[in-house]
């Protein structure tokens, strides 16, 4: 085992948590990416490696509890401390209340809710261990809001935020900053240019997140002295109705 930190990216995908595992690797940290299909996850580790850093893919389903166990204990084993951990994954799914299912609703709360528990509930393990660490959880305006035709996502998000409420205040005695970050407006990715074009085209205009620049947020939360620590950071586009 090397003695690099390490930053672990639940949902690395091609936008954000990609732009988040790029930018700790940019710092010299091993960056460690999941997707449930480690195939996605490539071009991702490609990039840091060709910018001279280290990544790691990993195929992971993050709602398994035996499979989020033995990740951690992987990597924590042959690569490194996990120092910053990042939960990002969104499913974001709209549907009517009166034709919702419950395997659906379910699903959805399991994916952004329920694995952001198993996830940072093991690396907390560790982090308390040696007294110091970051865990930052991506939220969104539904866990401040719930909109209409968004019941499943708003509880998930709500969710998630509750949890990253109690675990800041858990675990910030132990010197482990907890944050989370409502991400409230369209981000620059493929999914926003297809599906919403005339969103897509302010883009020039700054009327879209850029992937980087949210990123560029999660570096400073962890980069905090614990004097001044932020426990919520929203981020939006200058234009962006709220």
């Amino acid at each position: 085992m090397n003695n690099k930190k390490v930053v672990l990216v639940v949902g690395a995908g091609d936008a954000t948590g990609g732009a988040i595992a790029k930018r700790f690797a940019s710092e010299g940290f091993v960056a460690c990416v999941t997707r449930r299909s480690a195939d996605k996850l490539q071009p991702l580790v490609d990039a840091i490696k060709a910018e001279g850093g280290e990544a790691h893919g990993f195929a992971c389903d993050a709602r398994k509890e035996e499979d989020v166990i033995a990740l951690i204990e992987d990597i924590e084993t042959r690569l490194g401390p996990i120092e910053a951990f990042v939960f990002n994954i969104g499913a974001n799914v709209p549907c009517s209340i009166l034709e919702e299912t419950a395997r659906k609703y379910f699903k959805i709360w399991e994916m952004a809710c329920f694995s952001g528990f198993l996830n940072a509930r093991e690396v907390a393990k560790r982090m308390v261990s040696r007294q110091r660490g970051t865990i930052l959880f991506t939220g969104a305006t539904a866990g401040l809001r719930g909109a209409s035709g968004f019941a499943a996502f708003a509880g998930a998000k709500h969710g998630i935020r509750a949890l990253a409420q109690s675990m800041a205040r858990e675990l910030g005695p132990m010197n482990i900053h907890v944050a989370h970050v409502v991400v409230d407006g369209a981000i620059d990715t493929d999914f926003i240019r297809n599906s919403f074009p005339e969103k897509y085209a302010t883009k020039d205009q700054d009327g879209i997140l850029n992937p980087e620049h949210i990123a560029e947020n999660y570096w400073y939360l962890h980069s905090q002295p614990r004097d001044a620590w932020t426990f919520e950071l929203d981020l939006r586009p200058w234009n962006e109705r709220w």
